[in-house]
């Protein structure tokens, strides 16, 4: 029985894997890309090998110790290149896409660092 809940979870996280892939070229701005390719690899990801380790029980320490480094790094990256590219000047398509909410820039209005500066 652990078995196939084993391989359920890997089919589901196979399918936020190709859900992120999806979001990938969906999504009209790199902010939007980076979001949907974040959250969705990392769920799926740890699905993934939580699935692996019930298929699979005798190497769940290994797995625990992916899923907490995924947990820990995948959005610590993702923040880091979020904000490289908005001090990089890469705009984000609220304009079009974005409800009124969303429109306001909280980096911009904190006053960006000099040139080459490190915040």
């Amino acid at each position: 029985m652990t078995e196939i809940i084993g391989a359920l979870l890997v089919l589901a996280g196979a399918l936020f894997l190709f859900l992120a892939a999806l979001g990938l070229i969906r999504m009209p701005d790199v902010y939007n890309r980076m979001q949907a390719g974040t959250k969705a690899t990392t769920l799926g990801s740890m699905l993934i090998f939580i699935g692996f380790s019930l298929y699979n029980p005798g190497q769940w320490q290994k797995y625990l110790l992916l899923i907490l480094f995924i947990f820990l790094t995948n959005p610590l990256s993702s923040h880091a290149l979020a904000r490289a590219a908005h001090f990089s000047g890469i705009p984000a398509l609220l304009e079009k896409y974005g409800s009124p909410e969303t429109r306001r820039d909280d980096l911009r209005e904190a006053g960006e660092p000099e040139q080459g500066g490190v915040r």
